[in-house]
This record gives C-alpha cells, sequence and structure tokens, in this order.
C-alpha cells in the first residue's frame, strides 16, 4: 500500500465521488522540458495498487478529524467554550489515520495541456461548468486549480504554462476492508 497526497479540496471532490484521476507531475533529473516524447520513466504508482490518501487531519480525544469534513471558518467548541483546532499537513498523516483508499485502475503519461473538458471534471472540477459554458472554460477552470498547487519558484518548471509532461492516474475508490485484504494477498 502506498501514500497518495491531496488538497482538501480533492479529497472533498473524492468523498462526493466527483474525482476519479490525478495528474502527477514526471520528476526527472536533467529533464528537457521541450521532450515531443513521453520520458521513458517507470511511475511510481502502477495499475493494481492500492494507495491510501493522506489528508489534512487532526487527532484530538483519541479521534482523528478530517479538515475537509469541516468548512473553513468552522467554530468547534469543548465544554461550552471554543476552542481551536491544530491541523497537521497531509505530508505527516500516518496510515492508521487513513480513512480513503483508492485502487489505481490505469497509468499513462500526457503533456499537462491535452487534457479535455471531459478529464477536468473527471479531476474534480464541477460537471455544471462543462455543460453551462464549454470546454475552454473548464479546462480553464483546471488550468487555475493545476497551478494553484504550484509552488511559485516552480511554476516556470511545473505550472501549466510549461506543460511538463504528467502520470496521469485512473483510480477507484474502494473500502478500508478492501485495502487490508488486497495488502494482505
Amino acid at each position: 500500500m502506498k501514500p497518495i497526497l491531496f488538497n482538501t479540496e480533492m479529497v472533498r471532490a473524492i468523498l462526493d465521488g466527483r474525482k476519479t484521476v490525478t495528474r502527477r507531475v514526471i520528476h526527472i533529473p536533467n529533464y528537457g522540458y521541450f521532450m515531443t516524447e513521453p520520458p521513458r520513466v517507470v511511475s511510481r504508482y502502477q495499475t493494481g495498487d492500492i494507495l491510501y490518501v493522506r489528508e489534512t487531519y487532526s487527532k484530538d480525544v483519541g479521534r482523528y478529524m478530517y479538515k475537509a469534513n469541516y468548512i473553513d471558518n468552522e467554530k468547534f467548541y469543548r465544554d461550552g467554550k471554543e476552542v481551536s483546532i491544530k491541523w497537521h499537513p497531509s505530508i505527516h498523516m500516518p496510515r492508521e489515520a487513513a480513512r480513503l483508499f483508492l485502487r489505481v485502475l490505469r497509468v499513462r503519461a500526457e503533456r499537462l495541456q491535452e487534457i479535455t473538458g471531459a478529464e477536468c471534471v473527471r479531476e474534480g472540477i464541477p460537471q455544471e461548468s462543462l455543460k453551462e459554458v464549454g470546454e475552454a472554460f473548464t479546462v480553464g477552470q483546471y488550468f487555475d486549480l493545476w497551478d494553484s498547487t504550484v509552488k511559485p519558484a516552480d511554476l516556470p518548471h511545473y505550472g501549466w504554462d510549461a506543460n511538463p509532461w504528467v502520470w496521469v492516474i485512473d483510480f477507484e475508490r474502494i473500502s478500508r476492508d478492501e485495502a487490508l485484504k488486497e495488502e494482505s494477498k
């Protein structure tokens, strides 16, 4: 079982059943950014792999809480007094805290800007945008989402305009029991 990170917005999309694919930059030392052919490297994720989702979390009074379950300005109370929740970044989430498990269905390489409107919807962009305003607007929403996840200093290499090679990872959500059963095989 391998970990995979998702931000809060994308965790919500997985929980809602809207997100069934993710794109991850193909990192290669001395990578030529203007390569016309896919790089000859192997993806970290392979068809059939079981992944556990790392997400922003908190552990309080012996239980895990997940930021995706709450609105950003939600207030929390204990014994009638407002308390603040200490959220921990997804990168630090232990496997035992995972509640979302995914089975990799397919992995392929493509340039980021090859994404279609339908694929943007599978990435978690609301379906309504494709129906109401068309493919260009939907891809534009994904472009904004993509660049929001890239560090500003990395935008020239990994941002939308750089059009990097990415792994396209199709997945399905499975139960914890199914994930643990698969792992024990």
